[in-house]
């Protein structure tokens, strides 16, 4: 349950950051709650449909060296926004540019999270 809580948080940060970057095309407009909403709507995404979209797209990903990973990481945040839209929650994801340097951001900001929690953990 901790590990969940710590993930859904992280992922909260990691998209609020992303909107406070000053993407164009990415926004939010709402508070922590519907925040933590979002993230845990891009958390379902990211354990539902990431793991069929790699395997179906796994020559690609091996082709590309990993780069289209990327793609995938853009596809998920703009999947996110539009299950946001349709719950009316304020993220509004517009287009894939704005997905692409968003899932970067999300990606940056969440492992660099994960890293110094982790870390933290393996002081104790």
């Amino acid at each position: 349950m901790r590990s969940f809580l710590l993930r859904l948080i992280i992922n909260a940060v990691a998209l609020f950051a992303a909107t406070q970057v000053g993407i164009s095309g990415l926004r939010f407009d709402g508070d922590w709650k519907t925040l933590a909403i979002v993230a845990l709507i891009f958390g379902v995404v990211n354990a539902l449909i990431r793991p069929l979209l790699t395997i179906l797209t796994c020559p690609l990903i091996l082709l590309t060296l990993g780069l289209f990973t990327l793609v995938i990481n853009a596809a998920m945040l703009a999947l996110t926004g539009w299950f946001a839209e349709q719950f009316k929650l304020g993220f509004v994801v517009d287009g894939f540019w704005a997905a692409f340097v968003g899932g970067l951001v999300v990606s940056i900001v969440s492992w660099a999270l994960a890293l110094l929690i982790g870390g933290e953990r393996e002081r104790r």
